[in-house]
This record gives C-alpha cells, structure tokens and sequence, in this order.
C-alpha cells in the first residue's frame, strides 16, 4: 500500500458578542421562542435597508490583530447568492473580493514540534438561520432568530496535516478570541463551527489531491473522528483505483461515517457582486491604533507572567491561562489575598474536581474572587482547617455563599479551647488501650487512628496538627 499524507484547511466561523446583530438592531442573545428576535431586515423583507453594526468591524479587527494579520483599510462587502430555506433573502451579505484581513498565521505545537499555521483571510458576513427537523411530524421547520448574527469567517491555509494539528489549531484560535472578548465559542451554542476541507495525496507529492468539506463541525471530539474517518475514506478509494469526488459531506458521529450531501460549490456558483445597499468600509489609520492599543494580554504572555511574577511552576501557568474565565479569577483572587500559590493550588485542584463531576466548563463558574479570597484567609488565619474547608468550598462553588457568613452560621469554627480538646483526646487515648499499646510498642501508624477519632469527637472543628501534638504529648509520657 503507497503512503499517503492529509492536507487540511479549516474554515472557522465564529459568531462574536454583540449586542446587537450585524445589519439591524435585533438581539444577539442565544435561545429565545423561535422567530422573536426577528424584525424586517434580518427578515430579508423588500425595501429594507442595512445599516453596519460598528462593533462588528472592532471585533473583526481585533481578530486579525491577534492573528497576525494585514488589515484591509478599505473594503467593502458582497452579495453571496444561493436558495436555501434558512436564507430569507436568498443571498448573504459576506466578503469576497476586498475582506477585512488577509495573510496572518497561528503558530502550534504538537508533541513539542512548532508549527505556523497560515490564515489565508477573515471575513465579516451574516449567520444564516437554522433549520429544524421534525421527525414526528415528518417535516422541516425554520427558527429564523440566528439570521443576522455577525460572524468573523477565518479561512486558514491547507497547512494542517493531523487531527492532533487540526484540534491544537482550534483550541489556540479559541483562547484567542476568548481572550480578545470578540467572542464566547460555546461550540454547543453555535459560536464557534468548523467547516473542514481535507484531501489526501501521497507522499512526497506537491500536488494537492481532490478535497471534500464537512461542514457546521461544533465538537472537538466530532472534528478528530470526522478527520480520521474521511482520511480514511478517501484512501479507501484511491487504494480501489476509484476518484475521490469533490463534494460537501455530512459527517454522523454516532455512525462514525460521512455521506454526500451535494457537489462542492466554487465561488462563481455564488454570483457574488458588490453589495448596492452598504458603502465601502474605510478603517482610519486612527481607528487602528486605537483598535491596537486596547488588545488585551492574550494567553502565551500571560503564562509567561505567572511564571515570573507570581513565581508559579509553568504546568500551574498552563492549566490557569487556559481558560480566560479561569485566570480571570485567579487574578482577582491573588489582588485581594497576595497567596498566588494558595489561590492556584484551590483552583487547580478543587475546582477542576467539581468542574468535572458536575460536567461543567471553567466558563461556567459562577463564584466570586472575593469568597475564594475569604476561604483562603479563613483558612490561613486557623479559623478553619483543609477538610471544612473543602466542605465550605464545595458550597461557595454551587452556590457562591460567603463563607464566613456560611462558618459562623453552621458552627464550623476550629475549637480553640485547649483544654476542650485536650479533655476529648485523655478520653479517646483511655477508650482506645490497644492503640495506645500498638503505639507504644513502635508501631508509629496507629496514632493515625487516634487522631481520627479525636475529629470525629470533635465534628472535624478541631486543628490536625495540634491534635497531633497533644496525642504524642500524651502518648509518649
């Protein structure tokens, strides 16, 4: 069998926040009772005008920054003419000939090799609709609340030869534009979809090889298996002596299979023109500096960072900045406390814990820096010790609770009368002789099981290590 190798390019769509829709004044806002966030323009109603949503060319800019690109100080937008259920007007307003940024790239790593990944462009357009398919009643629906929503269009070159690369591309492009705030990529929401264009040639080879495009892909999961599955195909085919045909596929993951949806479309099946209803965009050389100078640290400076200033070893800088909303706390917290250990440490591994039994992400926390500020001054001062502090941590997380409001109400305060605590450990050392006994006799374990009991006697508001010290006290005379 010859050897082949994949060339993948990717072309990500990503929906950015605003409040508003690109071209009308329509809310943005996810979900919603199907068709309410509608009115005549994002409607495609004749006779209606669209009028440009500056923050979509902030974001966009913003983006290509970031991604190392050039700026089209003057471009424009265009028709893109098909018929489809989802697109009331039957075109959507994109770019084609003159798109805001061109020629950037995204530099990867996989398996400690570095890589450059070219971004051929981003374009600003519309989202479209979304269709909905009713199996009971054996018909198509159409929710027209999505037409409108701005999107950033970010088209790389066919530089990506793996899946590995492919989700290392995804996920640094993610943290990009979480960092820049240009857009939440909830994958699950629709924010962020890739549509993949793959083909195979042998190796060695410089021509490209017939490729295929699955399109609307929100999983990483789905995107890997989907790779792996065409790769695999079209190898299949060439193997047989068979031509891969160009052609859109739709990949099902539960079958882990793709089929053909309909031929491949180049840019002349679109009729794209000039839009007549929307000026040209001009981009002072102001508005670019400005745009510039309020980028954010984005997350490989930031990692940087901790590792300096907050003296942290480069694996807790990893696993902090690799979510915005996650190093966001972790910053709050260490401006209130001053403890960027004690603060990385509860993050790292209480929260990662709780986040993956409740099968959550770190942008769904809800907790503030403050009352993880005040656990870990409860805990710092001796008020509490480390397992009612988990307890009481387990409570901030679900319910954001104030700690030392939730400490004092429930009595979980350390015991701090010695002669309470030393009385309670005389009366488990005398209800427990063959401890004692094993203790004495050498076997050093057996004041584990003391000091056990003493916290059970005690409802855990005792301190370990002064339980510890009045047993050996005790023990040894």
């Amino acid at each position: 069998m010859r050897e082949y190798e994949t060339v993948i390019g990717l072309e990500v769509h990503c929906e950015l926040a605003t409040k508003t829709k690109i071209f009308c004044g329509c809310t943005t806002e996810f979900g919603g009772e199907p068709n309410t966030h509608v009115c005549p323009v994002c409607a495609g109603m004749p006779g209606t005008l669209p009028v440009l949503n500056k923050q979509v060319v902030e974001y966009a800019l913003a983006a290509g920054i970031a991604l190392n690109c050039d700026i089209t100080q003057h471009c424009k937008f265009d028709r893109k003419n098909y018929f489809y259920p989802d697109l009331p007007k039957a075109y959507q307003i994109s770019q084609l000939y003159l798109p805001i940024c061109r020629n950037g790239h995204v530099d990867i790593e996989v398996d400690g090799v570095k890589k450059s990944v070219g971004i051929h462009e981003i374009h600003m357009e519309e989202d479209a609709g979304k269709l909905i398919h009713d199996e009971w009643e054996d018909c198509t629906i159409v929710d027209y609340n999505r037409c409108g929503v701005p999107l950033i269009e970010i088209v790389s070159e066919p530089d990506m030869r793996s899946a590995d690369e492919v989700i290392a591309y995804l996920e640094k492009l993610r943290l990009i534009l979480q960092y820049l705030g240009v857009s939440d990529c909830k994958m699950q929401e629709g924010s962020l979809r890739a549509d993949i264009n793959l083909s195979v040639r042998e190796v060695g080879s410089e021509k490209l090889g017939t490729r295929t495009e699955m399109k609307n892909m929100n999983s990483f999961k789905a995107i890997a298996r989907a790779i792996e599955g065409e790769k695999n195909r079209q190898i299949e085919l060439l193997e047989d002596g068979k031509a891969v045909i160009q052609e859109t596929r739709r990949w099902d993951d539960n079958k882990c299979a793709s089929y053909a949806m309909r031929s491949k479309e180049d840019a002349q099946d679109y009729r794209y023109f000039p839009d007549p209803d929307l000026p040209p965009v001009s981009i002072s050389d102001a508005w670019l500096v400005r745009v510039r100078a309020a980028q954010p640290e984005l997350r490989d400076e930031k990692c940087t960072r901790y590792v300096t200033e907050y003296e942290l070893p480069e694996y807790d800088a990893q696993i902090l900045t690799a979510s915005k909303k996650l190093a966001d706390i972790f910053e709050t917290t260490v401006a209130i406390c001053h403890k960027p250990k004690e603060v990385s440490n509860w993050l790292m591994v209480e929260t990662m814990r709780l986040l993956k039994v409740n099968e959550m992400d770190p942008e769904d926390l809800k907790f503030s820096p403050e009352n993880l500020a005040k656990l870990i001054g409860l805990v710092d001062g001796g008020a509490i010790n480390r397992p009612v502090a988990k307890e009481v941590f387990e409570k901030i997380f679900t319910d954001n609770i104030d700690p030392e409001i939730y400490v004092e109400e429930n009595g979980l305060k350390i015991e701090a009368d010695d002669g309470v605590l030393r009385s309670t450990i005389e009366g488990i050392v005398a209800a427990n002789p063959q401890s004692v006994a094993d203790y004495r006799a050498g076997k050093k374990k057996a004041i584990g099981f003391l000091v056990g009991q003493t916290m059970k006697a005690m409802k855990g508001k005792a301190d370990p290590g002064m339980v510890n010290k009045i047993l050996a006290e005790i023990l040894n005379q």
